[in-house]
């Protein structure tokens, strides 16, 4: 009798142990699984991103959208590839960093909940994660950070996240603005396909010129008369100089009264090329003022700053241009000697 109660007491203990083990490995199993869902940021094959949607703190919104190998913002305009890739780049190392201090917690909760920048990413047009990016770390080498996943659904409490392999914040990856979105090309053609190319020096009349293809050949007009003498190999380093011309920044300074100014002040030059399709680009430059005297590409001395000018793009929004980039397709006389012989 007690050799029977003493096996009953030997399999309810193994019982007991079992059922212990098999609740533990549960809670285990769904704590890991909590811990899990609240730093699970990443996105490991960032080449299914369809679509990004930015919304800062200032309620400003913007999708970025996948089209072949490009992105595009909502209205189909082009948009920044090296601000998609840094993005892409953020969703594919981003990794944890640590939780948050209990004593901290509380503070850092309030903070997201009035300002905090969010991401939703889409792959294949479908929603798969929302980030909720808060203030940076209190080391600033991390960003404090909420997730929502399509799994998981909201996480229940923010966490320290970084980028691996650098030290610093999260955040400056993430804009609305559209002006820091906007693509800087203008130009991306080769000689082959531009028809004409006409400068109006307004500064110096005698330096505008025309260049327009004739034939097979080309012809380079000044003060309303060809060029008698024109060496071919030099038009087309003239018009090479057109393969890959960027606007060096959007305005990101001036007012809509500031640039109204602008574009109503003395225009420098402008520039227009047409391509063989019969597409025209115009372009309305204006000098930039400086505080001191500064010497200008034909050595005078001018109250200019010799280093940057606004350009008027056709689409009537004002950039701001480099004259290192610019100066080539303004001075035709470096190229076609005859326009300053006609001077």
């Amino acid at each position: 009798m007690k050799k029977n109660r003493g096996i009953v007491r030997i399999s309810s203990l193994i019982v007991l142990i079992a059922v212990l083990a098999w609740t533990a490995s549960i809670l285990l199993k769904k704590r890991g699984k909590s811990d899990g869902a609240s730093f699970d940021f990443r996105i490991e094959d960032t080449t299914q991103i369809s679509s990004i949607e930015i919304r800062d703190a200032f309620g400003q919104t913007i999708t970025l959208s996948k089209q072949g190998q490009a992105w595009v913002d909502e209205k189909g305009q082009c948009v920044s590839a090296p601000n998609v890739s840094f993005i892409l780049e953020a969703a594919n190392l981003i990794e944890f960093k640590g939780y948050i201090a209990e004593k901290s917690k509380k503070h850092f909760v309030n903070l997201m909940s009035t300002q905090h920048i969010r991401v939703r990413f889409f792959v294949d047009g479908s929603w798969v994660k929302t980030w909720y990016i808060g203030p940076p770390a209190q080391d600033h080498y991390g960003q404090i950070m909420l997730l929502e996943s399509e799994e998981n659904g909201l996480s229940s409490e923010p966490v320290m996240m970084r980028i691996r392999g650098l030290n610093g914040i999260i955040s400056p990856r993430f804009f609305a603005d559209r002006k820091k979105w906007m693509c800087t090309g203008i130009f991306a053609l080769t000689p082959e396909q531009i028809a004409s190319v006409e400068l109006i020096n307004m500064e110096h009349p005698e330096l505008s010129f025309q260049v327009k293809t004739h034939g097979r050949g080309f012809k380079v007009i000044s003060q309303g008369k060809e060029l008698p003498f024109l060496d071919t190999a030099n038009v087309y380093r003239y018009l090479q100089e057109f393969r890959n011309v960027h606007f060096n920044t959007a305005n990101l300074e001036l007012s809509k009264t500031q640039v109204d100014s602008v574009k109503r002040s003395v225009v420098y030059c402008t520039l227009m090329v047409t391509t063989q399709q019969g597409k025209s680009t115009k372009l309305r430059f204006h000098r930039i003022k400086s505080t001191d005297l500064q010497r200008n590409e034909l050595g005078e001395l001018v109250p200019w700053d010799m280093n940057l000018l606004w350009a008027e793009l056709p689409s009537g929004e004002l950039v701001k241009c480099q004259y290192f980039v610019f100066n080539p397709l303004f001075m035709g006389h470096v190229y076609f000697p005859g326009i300053m012989e006609r001077k």
